[in-house]
């Protein structure tokens, strides 16, 4: 399987990280997003026609959506919950990561660590202080619910702890404060110290593989 994939995109390290807990072997084909690698006419016809990664090819068939792709890697192991509900909260919490979680914390990561604060443009920075709040407020409620459990649903591991992990510890990016919210700082020490936990590369893509490279 190959992931088509910004390496320093907290939803593209999703799918990598799901792999290596699950010991999946993946190659890689890396874009820049900065520099629109992922709107290119080869890319659009042949890995995603929205123009977005990160993207799971199997074969011919090609996934996109990160939350998608790292259910598709881990249906049957246990990071998905044999018990009906606790694999529909499992799901709750994907859900509310790319709802609220994703389009706040992740967000302001990427216009101040990657467009930088001096160069957004009138409306993100009006939006900057409502998508720091919201932030905020996403992070909190992780840290009420992690105060009473050491994992998202259930007893161990699963899938949900992935989803939120891969942009809550590059928080401190988009200069969120980590270390005010303890519970979340012992969670992300609990999964890091998982056997088979990879780190996410933050560097910029050294090169770039086209589809059929």
């Amino acid at each position: 399987m190959i992931l088509h994939e910004d390496p320093r995109s907290g939803n593209c390290y999703k799918i990598r990280l799901t792999a290596a807990f699950l010991g999946i072997p993946l190659d890689f084909r890396s874009y820049d997003v900065m520099k629109a690698e992922t709107r290119t006419p080869e890319f659009l016809a042949e890995v995603n026609s929205n123009g977005r990664i990160p993207v799971l090819q199997d074969g011919d068939r090609f996934l996109p959506e990160s939350n998608a792709a790292c259910f598709y890697l881990a249906d049957g192991s246990p990071l998905i919950p044999a018990d009906p509900f606790e694999r529909a909260d499992m799901l709750r919490w994907m859900f509310w990561e790319q709802y609220n979680h994703e389009p706040n914390v992740a967000t302001v990561r990427f216009w101040i660590a990657f467009i930088g604060e001096d160069s957004l443009n009138d409306v993100q920075r009006l939006l900057l202080p409502m998508k720091r709040e919201q932030g905020n407020a996403a992070l909190a409620l992780m840290d009420r619910h992690l105060a009473e459990q050491d994992w998202f649903v259930g007893r161990r591991m699963s899938l949900a702890d992935i989803a939120l992990y891969a942009y809550t510890h590059v928080a401190g990016d988009g200069g969120f404060e980590l270390g005010n919210y303890r519970h979340v700082c012992g969670w992300m020490e609990r999964l890091s110290s998982q056997p088979g936990h990879v780190a996410m590369n933050r560097e910029t893509p050294l090169a770039v593989k086209g589809p059929s490279d």
